[in-house]
């Protein structure tokens, strides 16, 4: 869904989609090849939609959870590269140093690189990050749920 000024919103239902479209409140931007068939009539299945008012969205952040943190690495351990294992979540400076519970300090990390790196730091377990974590923005959050046959999204997901 996105805004009056193709700002992506949510990603919402077909349904809903649809019943905004019926109540005059957004129109169909992009449409997939099958239709909703109903008893009486056939339309289009909304892939997008834009709604006709601008809405003010607050400045909503993502929730830092383990769910959000996997999602943002990619559930792949952040010192080996390991994926399709069980992770943990790995601070970087740990809770013995004041480290804190925030995105820049919390990464995924396998069992056996988090039982390596302790309690101490990467610099001196002698560990590298594949990347430096950061705070996902509410695009970044949507752009996670895009699936990747779902060429209608990329160009309002700022994926092009």
């Amino acid at each position: 869904m996105l805004n009056q000024n193709y700002e992506p919103m949510q990603i919402c239902t077909a349904k809903r989609a649809l019943n905004l479209v019926f109540l005059g409140k957004a129109k169909l931007v992009e449409t997939e090849g099958q239709d909703v068939i109903s008893i009486s009539a056939r339309y289009p299945f909304p892939s997008v939609v834009r709604i006709d008012r601008y809405i003010r969205i607050p400045n909503r952040n993502v929730v830092l959870s383990r769910k959000n943190i996997l999602k943002r690495d990619g559930h792949q351990c952040q010192y080996c590269g390991a994926t399709g294992i069980s992770l943990t979540i790995d601070h970087i400076v740990p809770k013995k140093q004041f480290g804190k519970d925030t995105w820049e300090n919390l990464v995924t990390a396998c069992i056996t690189c988090n039982n390596k790196k302790g309690s101490r730091t990467p610099e001196n377990a002698n560990m590298k990050l594949f990347k430096k974590p950061k705070k996902p923005t509410r695009i970044h959050y949507l752009q996670k749920f895009i699936r990747r046959n779902n060429q209608s999204w990329k160009q309002y997901l700022y994926l092009d």
